[in-house]
């Protein structure tokens, strides 16, 4: 049986809470937080509640760098990190071009316009290892 993200999230705040880890204990609430709101709202997907919330990370760490917040950046920063913990491995670059590969042949794909079928077909195979970003990216470089 699959133990559920929000299960380990829980298991993780108690043992960073015992072993005096204020960050780590604040990171893992504000996560769990956001998966039990998401599954009272009927979103039962915990990977991609957690990946917006990495990406939301990111997005305020990087606006944190850009007004000269270091420290705060820092703290989205490790944050993201945290969540990054819970989420399947990323797909490497050779395993993504090959789902491209795949979908561009079995959709018949041979223009641009194809795009948002191909992309549509790698992002269900890819199972949600890899970013929507980085699968447009490599659907525009294969389809051109």
């Amino acid at each position: 049986m699959r133990v559920q993200v929000a299960e380990r999230i829980k298991a993780d705040v108690t043992a960073a809470m015992k072993a005096g880890d204020r960050e780590r204990v604040g990171a893992l609430r504000l996560v769990l937080s956001e998966l039990q709101k998401a599954a009272k709202e009927g979103d039962g997907d915990e990977l991609a509640v957690l990946r917006r919330e990495r990406k939301r990370r990111r997005e305020a760490e990087q606006a944190y760098r850009d007004a000269g917040r270091d420290e705060l950046a820092a703290g989205e920063a490790y944050e993201a990190k945290t969540i990054e913990a819970y989420l399947p491995a990323e797909l490497s670059d050779a395993e993504l071009e090959e789902l491209v590969r795949g979908a561009v042949e079995e959709t018949g794909a041979s223009s641009q316009r194809d795009m948002g079928r191909v992309i549509k077909q790698v992002m269900e195979s890819a199972g949600g290892r890899a970013d929507g970003r980085r699968v447009s990216t490599k659907v525009k470089e294969a389809l051109t």
